[in-house]
């Protein structure tokens, strides 16, 4: 199993940067493809970005493409999503999860989630 704690989300105009983090807990961290999602109010939960268990391969939403890069520190259990270019529309509760197997899209097949980390993106 493994636990995940995201980190640094807050408030940001439109235009602006963002770097959410998210920590995992165990040594088989490295193991698993890790995924973020996001979910704006009365809207539900999606893809945003995701990456597979080596760094290597990694896959985004294309509301996302070109402003969102995910990477990952498996040394220090941690994956990364820095956000640039921000929209008012990336507004959300944006959460890490894990599963083991190939990277995936799909939100059903993560079995470990976060707790969330809020962004709000101001006009």
């Amino acid at each position: 199993q493994v636990q995940l704690v995201e980190s640094g989300g807050g408030l940001v105009q439109a235009g602006g940067s963002l770097s959410i983090s998210c920590l995992g807990s165990g040594r088989t961290f490295s193991r698993y493809a890790m995924g973020w999602f996001r979910q704006a109010p009365r809207k539900e939960r999606e893809f945003v970005a995701g990456i597979d268990w080596r760094g290597a391969g990694t896959l985004y939403a294309d509301s996302v493409k070109g402003r969102f890069t995910i990477s990952r520190d498996n040394a220090q259990n941690t994956v990364y999503l820095q956000m640039n270019s921000l929209k008012p529309e990336d507004t959300a509760v944006y959460y890490c999860a894990a599963r083991q197997g190939i990277l995936s899209t799909q939100l059903y097949e993560y079995a470990y989630w976060g707790q969330g980390t809020q962004v709000t993106v101001s006009s």
